[in-house]
């Protein structure tokens, strides 16, 4: 029987202020970066004072194979970064030194977007040679990825409704992308020509995915009374990035008479700059600002419930393999 393995794929992030540069041209694939903007980022991590996103993620893959040997599944998980250490070409090449044969392949990344997501997909195939790989696209729609979101945030609004005396309405978001990589390239202001379409592929699938994943978590949770979604963290770089913005819904929602909000990132699995610094120092000042009390749930990080749903995922995956 060939050796199987399962390989976590995640964005990366440095360890220190000191490494932002070299990090920041990874993310952007050499491209220069203004001076304001690599200072800004640098800002931001001093405040929160390191990002966790490394060593939660190892973690993750820790207990996503405590998961499969609980299923009699033999199966080492191996973790790659994108733009840091470990890099995804370094593991892979580990992997075939390993002796691995096939390999169920997960970016932790549920919401598929083909320029995001492929970049991943891309970075493994051309270190795999003799490896075959089998690349879960997306899974926003999972059952157990949805439960787990919803387990953090029925604490919240428990925690919330002891406060106020009932469930608050919700926000939920989702990393933006470049309006160019989901949307034709003739895109003009003010009109909004729908998903790109790739060939053979139909349209990008990213910003339904996002929304759909936050329409399963917000039916587990029937009690809350209103929901919005928006896409948060747009990024520096030339152009227009998908919205709604978090901003402009937060104005839109003060105006509603909000005056206690939680705000739950659906796009992202554990804690991070754009959750750390993004959600509980900025948007939380803006939403201040309007006169409104901005809270989240805590973050997946560590959850069972989340194990298990890529657990899940990589079982498939090694099944489709041995078919």
């Amino acid at each position: 029987m060939s050796k199987q393995a399962v390989l976590l794929l995640a964005h990366g992030t440095p360890e220190t202020v000191e490494q932002i540069p070299e990090y920041l041209r990874n993310v952007v694939s050499g491209r220069p970066l203004p001076e304001h903007v690599i200072e800004e980022i640098k800002h931001r991590y001093s405040l929160i004072g390191r990002s966790p996103l490394t060593e939660i993620t190892l973690e993750q893959g820790r207990l996503v194979e405590a998961d499969l040997v609980m299923e009699g599944i033999d199966a080492p998980v191996y973790v790659g970064m994108r733009n840091w250490k470990p890099y995804i070409p370094d593991v892979v090449r580990k992997m075939r030194a390993d002796a691995v044969e096939q390999a169920a392949v997960i970016c932790l990344a549920p919401q598929n977007s083909r320029t995001s997501v492929g970049l991943y997909k891309r970075a493994v195939q051309a270190e795999a040679g003799a490896l075959k790989i089998d690349f879960t696209e997306g899974w926003a729609q999972d059952p157990l990825l949805a439960e787990a979101f919803a387990e953090r945030l029925r604490a919240a609004e428990d925690r919330m409704k002891d406060e106020t005396g009932a469930f608050v309405p919700v926000l939920f978001t989702a990393h933006s992308v470049p309006t160019r990589t989901v949307q034709p390239p003739d895109v003009s202001a003010g009109v909004n020509p729908g998903p790109r379409l790739w060939p053979g592929e139909g349209a990008d699938p990213y910003a339904e995915e996002a929304r759909r994943t936050a329409e399963l978590v917000a039916e587990r949770l029937p009690g809350i009374p209103k929901r919005w979604f928006a896409f948060q963290s747009q990024g520096a770089s030339g152009g227009p990035w998908i919205g709604p913005s978090v901003e402009e819904t937060l104005t839109a929602i003060a105006e509603e008479g909000v005056k206690t909000l939680l705000l739950q990132p659906i796009g992202f699995l554990c804690d991070h700059v754009e959750i750390l610094y993004d959600v509980d120092i900025a948007f939380k000042e803006y939403a201040s600002k309007l006169g409104v009390r901005l809270e989240r749930p805590e973050s997946l990080n560590a959850s069972p419930t989340l194990a298990r749903a890529v657990a899940g995922l990589a079982k498939c995956g090694l099944g489709r393999l041995q078919g």
